[in-house]
């Protein structure tokens, strides 16, 4: 089975709650067996639009845990706060086998 990636682009508006979000949120990641591939790094742009601001990119062992992970009791309440602290835009992508 293929991996899956979560990637998200998110414009922090507010620091001290997007702060509180980051450290929640990777506890919640590792119960569902994620793991961050990138968080924030450099981003240099190869062709189109920037991203809105810093690139997150999660791995997961399948589409179902990465589902059940956004989807979680445990994630809500640190997605509740990201959508305060932040503009965001986030996706699914399937890998290859």
């Amino acid at each position: 089975m293929p991996y899956a990636y979560v990637v998200a682009q998110v414009d922090v508006k507010d620091a001290a709650a997007y702060e509180e979000y980051r450290a929640q949120v990777p506890a919640t990641i590792a119960q569902y067996g994620g793991e961050y591939l990138a968080r924030g790094g450099k981003v240099e742009v190869l062709e189109g639009e920037p991203p809105l601001g810093r690139v997150v990119i999660l791995r997961f062992a399948s589409l179902d845990q990465a589902k059940a992970w956004y989807n979680s009791p445990e994630y809500a309440g640190p997605l509740a706060i990201r959508h305060r602290a932040a503009v965001s835009r986030s996706m699914l992508v399937g890998g290859v086998e």
